[in-house]
């Protein structure tokens, strides 16, 4: 987006325009949604929603270009994200999943696995490491912030996020490149070698 378009943006959102508020919410709502999914956040709809109605109670303070709104709204997002997991540890609650619904088409059916097993193996790896490096991960890659926006919406110093991106970077690797056993090999015992036919 050119900087004069969203200057224009920013200008109609404050005054209450609905056009220039979807068009930054389309911007922005697909990658911070991810954002919280990837790190687990409880309900990511509802923070979601809860950090775009912060977006716009405050963007009369906002003052500068479209990499620092999306700096803000990221640093929003991530203290929301803590508001939301020291709610939920207060009162945690079961939910119960809906059921999915019926599918029509049965290959949507083999699309719908691959993606899942993908999707599994992502937020696998994700947990595997510490709640910092698979912030400042995410803020990377899915934000595509700078190293010094992250600092500022994580609270750390530039030095200590390098630090933290390269210590992720390096526990990921190694997770996707564990050998993994294969499921469907089966290995004998040694009671099975002794059975003869």
């Amino acid at each position: 987006m050119s900087p004069d378009r969203f200057s224009f943006l920013l200008q109609s959102a404050r005054q209450g325009s609905e056009a220039a508020w979807q068009e930054l919410y389309d911007g922005l709502a697909p990658v911070v949604l991810g954002y919280l999914r990837a790190n687990a956040a409880p309900d990511p709809e509802d923070v979601l929603s809860e950090v775009f109605l912060q977006v716009a109670r405050d963007i009369t303070t906002f003052d500068g270009q479209e990499k620092g709104f999306r700096s803000w709204v990221f640093t929003i997002a991530h203290h929301r994200l803590i508001d939301a997991r020291r709610h939920s540890a207060r009162r945690p609650v079961e939910l119960a999943a809906e059921p999915p619904e019926p599918s029509d088409r049965a290959h949507d059916a083999a699309e719908e696995a691959l993606a899942r097993i993908g999707s599994a193996e992502v937020c696998r790896v994700l947990e595997s490491i510490s709640e910092d490096q698979r912030a400042v991960l995410l803020l990377r890659v899915i934000g595509d912030l700078s190293i010094e926006d992250v600092a500022k919406v994580v609270g750390k110093r530039p030095g200590a996020v390098k630090a933290l991106q390269r210590r992720g970077l390096a526990a990921v690797k190694r997770q996707l490149t564990r050998p993994r056993p294969d499921p469907r090999r089966i290995t004998a015992t040694p009671a099975d070698e002794a059975v003869t036919l």
